[in-house]
């Protein structure tokens, strides 16, 4: 059935007659061949959402979101040079396509059919998601379909300048600018707001930022009007932001303003914000019944407003073509397209678990293999014994050392050294462009570390407490943790996120300074989560993720127990059993330790719960109970075959989990030990399903040594 825009179209330009003298003032200065190359990505663009609403028809394609109304983005990507690095809105379908044009060899028509249909020779994805993204377009692939990928934009804007100031190599150029497209309802997201925030706060203190924000503003998200003028009273008069604004029906008014913004963020390293006015026709999105929310006489409306029939229409009036050469090149697009969509339809698909995970296992054992040649390498040196924050600090002061893409950052790193002095003296080493203190938004940390590690930089972000990260948390989950699965490993964000978590911190409490809950985080696929108790762990862990950083481009989250940073002692007062030498070693992912080689029980533990466990071990030995504490060390993913070895060692298991009993730890541990086959005595105790209050409240709701033993004493009693 046909559109009616796509009627429209053809109806409208049949009754256009050509000029008896073409009036090329309508092309306002710009050439007839550049609009000419303009008009043929718009004119893909639009067959390309008439074709994805074939290919559903057919069962063939799958739901997507189309580009019609946005078409005018096409010259934007005109205005752009190739090398400029794209992150791009969900309706950039001129974008991409007049990108691809500027690069011999590509064929982004079919690039983009393939995604629709989800086929294994999609470029980008291979088949996992329709994305607008290609690795020699440089046009990084995006997911999300609202703002969450402009911190990462903001990340690269800041990685081009800084890279070189530092002597790193990065894929973009030196006068490169990254570009970040979104909508107008995107705009008041928070990724959003705080992007651009971040990148005025960096342009007002005088930091480089080329950055171009493109809001396409179509005046509506999904059903949900955007008040009349809301995006030019904004962002129209922003201090260290410069604001420009064209009209998207007008093709050679949006490449004249979209060259100029183009040319001022080139130049002056600043940001810059272009408001593009366009119109949303077709709908939402592929499942989207506009007339549910839409008069009839409304959408009409939009129709005049078309993009792709305003080009049509200058040139036609500028005599570069007839009204039946613009109809031809439409119908011969149309041919095209859906000669491509039917070909396209009946190619191969991922048809099993292990093809679509081959990106997640790749990276993982990349990883593993990685940091275990790393552990098999090292020159063991002496040292002093530490606390776990000294050998932290002592780790990344080596990391700084021998990586010159390692970078430190977060709120209070710098000059402070951190709210515990685990960053302290690091850069005053290192320099004031490597360690360095951000804006306090946890969004734009993260976003940064994302911008620069697809750009050649090694990000070593800090979120100051655990519970701040859950501001930010879809910056791992949706952005960090999908690009190596949605783009064949094409793009990688290698980062080592540090932050200080978990309870029982004394004389600083309350709920987001004590925050006992990971389960953001566990589920998360490749991302590697890593939790150190002893000092020589914490160093020896942390250089095994900035291993698997730099090797296979993995997102770790180092999680650090902040009642372990500065603790010395054990079993005594004074005994200092608690500190290690840092001796240089590299411990592998998903390599526990263990304590002991007790055969009457097996604790399984991590964090806070490794000095209790050994505590209540040394306690029950009293009554000749021998017992091995197993510290895990790699919370996700977990050292499956190592612990069903330690449990079988003894038959009887008692996972010891700080967090909570509901969502956390021990409820996979458990799981797994199951699922691996494992039928011995079992048993799990953990903190209870509470927020921590502030004080020795928390003591009531955080599990405790006394619990341990009991449940310890339990088990292995009802075994006997």
């Amino acid at each position: 059935m046909a559109e009616p825009i796509d009627e429209y179209f053809a109806a409208t330009i049949l009754a256009l007659t050509a000029p008896s003298v073409p009036n090329v003032d309508v092309l306002q200065g710009i050439s007839a061949r550049d609009c000419l190359d303009v008009f043929d990505a718009q004119l893909g663009s639009r067959h390309l959402d008439l074709a994805a609403r074939w290919l559903r028809s057919k069962n063939k394609g799958f739901y997507t979101i189309g580009s019609s109304g946005h078409e005018s983005n096409a010259g934007v990507a005109a205005a752009l040079r190739p090398t400029d690095p794209a992150l791009l809105h969900y309706r950039s379908g001129g974008f991409y396509l007049a990108r691809a044009a500027q690069v011999d060899g590509s064929d982004p028509l079919r690039d983009v059919l393939l995604g629709m249909v989800a086929a294994t020779a999609e470029p980008i994805s291979g088949g996992r998601h329709k994305v607008f993204g290609r690795h020699d377009l440089h046009v990084i692939p995006q997911t999300s379909t609202i703002a969450s990928h402009l911190p990462r934009a903001l990340g690269v804007a800041f990685s081009i300048p800084r890279s070189r100031k530092l002597g790193v190599e990065c894929p973009w150029p030196a006068d490169a600018l990254a570009v970040g497209s979104f909508g107008d309802a995107s705009a008041n997201h928070s990724t959003a707001v705080g992007a651009i925030n971040a990148a005025m706060h960096s342009a007002y203190q005088g930091v480089p930022m080329p950055l171009l924000f493109v809001c396409e503003d179509n005046g509506i998200g999904i059903s949900v009007k955007t008040p009349q003028g809301w995006i030019a009273r904004t962002y129209g008069d922003r201090a260290d932001l410069r604001y420009f604004t064209a009209d998207g029906t007008s093709l050679p008014e949006v490449l004249t303003v979209a060259a100029q913004a183009a040319e001022y963020v080139r130049a002056q390293r600043r940001p810059a914000f272009l408001h593009l006015r366009t119109v949303r026709l077709m709908g939402h999105a592929g499942s989207d019944y506009e007339p549910g929310y839409r008069r009839n006489d409304e959408i009409a409306a939009d129709y005049p407003r078309d993009p792709v029939l305003c080009t049509a229409r200058v040139l036609v009036e500028a005599g570069v073509l007839t009204p039946q050469q613009a109809l031809d090149a439409y119908e011969e697009k149309r041919s095209k397209v859906l000669a491509l969509a039917a070909e396209v339809a009946e190619l191969r698909q991922l048809d099993n678990s292990r093809a679509v995970m081959t990106p997640l296992r790749d990276a993982l054992d990349d990883a593993v293999t990685a940091t275990t040649r790393a552990a098999a390498e090292y020159v063991e040196r002496n040292g002093p014994p530490v606390t776990v924050a000294q050998a932290i600090n002592q780790a990344l002061g080596q990391v700084l050392a021998d990586q010159p893409a390692a970078m430190v950052f977060g709120e209070d790193v710098g000059r402070k050294g951190g709210v515990y002095g685990v960053t302290r003296g690091l850069q005053a080493a290192a320099g004031a462009a490597r360690v360095f203190d951000t804006l306090l938004d946890e969004q734009s940390i993260l976003g940064l570390a994302l911008g620069a590690g697809v750009s050649g930089l090694l990000p070593i972000p800090e979120i100051q407490y655990l519970a701040y990260l859950h501001n930010a948390a879809d910056q791992i989950r949706g952005e960090a943790a999908t690009l190596q699965f949605f783009s064949n490993r094409q793009y990688r964000n290698p980062m080592v996120v540090r932050i200080a978590g978990y309870g029982y911190q004394k004389g600083f409490g309350g709920h987001f300074h004590n925050d006992n809950s990971i389960t953001a985080l566990r589920d998360l696929p490749g991302v590697v989560v890593a939790t150190p108790a002893r000092p020589d762990d914490a160093a020896a862990m942390l250089r095994s993720c900035v291993t698997a950083a730099r090797a296979a481009g993995t997102v770790c989250l180092f999680v650090e127990p902040i009642a372990l940073y500065h603790t010395r002692d054990l079993y005594d007062d004074g005994d200092d059993l608690w500190l290690a030498p840092d001796t240089g070693a590299v411990a592998p992912i998903g390599s526990p330790r263990t304590y002991g080689d007790g055969s009457d029980l097996t604790i399984l533990t991590f964090g806070n719960g490794v000095p209790m466990s050994l505590r209540v071990a040394r306690r029950v030995a009293g009554r000749g109970i021998a017992v091995r504490v197993v510290d895990l060390r790699w919370l996700s993913p977990l050292p499956l075959s190592d612990m069903l070895a330690e449990a079988e060692a003894t038959g009887r298991v008692l996972v010891v989990d700080e967090t909570r009993r509901s969502g956390g730890v021990s409820e996979g541990v458990v799981t797994a030990l199951v699922d691996g086959g494992y039928a011995g005595a079992l048993a799990r105790v953990a903190s209870h399903d509470s927020f921590i209050p502030l004080g020795d409240a928390a003591l009531q709701v955080l599990l405790s040594e006394d619990t341990i033993e009991a449940a310890a004493l339990e088990l292995v009693e009802r075994r006997r």
